[in-house]
């Protein structure tokens, strides 16, 4: 087992390093020219130029600010702002704890409905529970994440009133223990209900797929024949084989959220890193922008490796 985890970091190592000097090439080479943004259209001091590239190491060339970052950023720093002039890693560090805490409530809570949904589905195949939740999933597949987020707003918020529609928090109100905990569960509705009905079709049809074809395995067949009790055989051999696809469904829904869900947070303004990102690319922002880069590497990195081992611990076969 340690074998097969250790290779599985060297691969998510290898992994960021690709990503992250993919991400420093394609921003690079994107239009726009970040010192211009800072000093304006109007100002056209070659001086002030020169200072503000040699300040935030523009002014070497590329291979040469990529060595410089990679180096820095193994030592924890990932530069300083070029907008908001303030350490990068002080920036994400402020935002990504709201981002994590979307992501992780979205991604376990639309595995567990999803995944259930779907092996009702199979269990109850060709019943009006398997058309309900088979017609649920397609419409839901069918609608953008932003569309479905403004959509709820206007119901829940607009109409009825019974939901905030945007923040993590009410301003207004100086809330601390349990009130501050119901406040952010209460604002924590919306942005993670509509991540939740986005997931879900992808868990469902999984979960479904893999519940019936296991159930028409041989080996099924032949524990049907010999009379064994169906509760007993699907806890113990259906349920056992068909959750394995699931779980690596998980491993990309979690990458797509981590790397996603900043349409989400700026569409219920959540104070996370969706809108450092946002003004990071309308700005021109680099340093915020490979160091965002950097963390959504690592952290989609560790997640399938987390998967992974979980994969190997529930089915030994994949160590080998």
């Amino acid at each position: 087992m340690s074998k097969y985890i250790g290779k599985r970091v060297v691969a998510g190592i290898f992994t960021i390093i690709i990503a992250f000097t993919l991400n420093f090439i394609i921003i690079n080479l994107a239009p726009g020219d970040p010192i211009k943004t800072l000093m304006g259209k109007e100002t056209d001091d070659q001086q002030l130029r020169a200072a503000l590239e040699k300040k935030y190491g523009l002014d070497k060339p590329l291979p040469v600010q990529y060595v410089n970052y990679l180096k820095t950023a193994m030592k924890g720093d990932l530069g300083t702002s070029i907008i908001y002039n303030k350490p990068v890693s002080k920036m994400i560090a402020e935002k990504l704890p709201a981002t994590i805490l979307l992501v992780l409530t979205a991604g376990i809570l639309s595995l567990i409905i999803g995944t259930t949904m779907g092996i009702v589905a199979a269990r109850k195949e060709g019943t009006i529970i398997d058309t309900i939740f088979s017609g649920f999933s397609y419409i839901l597949n069918s609608m953008p994440s932003f569309w479905l987020g403004l959509m709820l707003i206007i119901i829940f918020s607009s109409k009825l009133k019974i939901l905030p529609t945007y923040g993590m928090t009410n301003p207004r109100a100086s809330l601390t223990g349990k009130a501050y905990v119901m406040d952010v569960i209460k604002h924590m509705i919306l942005p993670v209900g509509t991540l939740i009905l986005v997931e879900i079709p992808a868990y469902f049809r999984i979960a479904k797929s893999s519940v019936l074809q296991v159930t028409n395995e041989d080996f099924i067949l032949t524990l049907k024949a010999a009379g064994m009790d169906e509760k007993k055989m699907f806890n113990k051999y259906i349920f056992k084989n068909a959750i394995l696809p699931t779980i690596t469904i998980f491993g990309i829904s979690m990458a797509y959220l981590i790397t996603g869900v900043a349409l989400i947070e700026i569409v219920f303004a959540w104070p996370g890193t969706g809108r450092l990102v946002l003004t990071a690319i309308n700005q021109r922002d680099y340093p915020t922008l490979m160091g965002m880069y950097l963390i959504m590497s690592i952290s989609i990195a560790i997640v399938m490796i987390i998967v992974d081992i979980v994969y190997a611990m529930l089915d030994p076969r994949i160590r080998y």
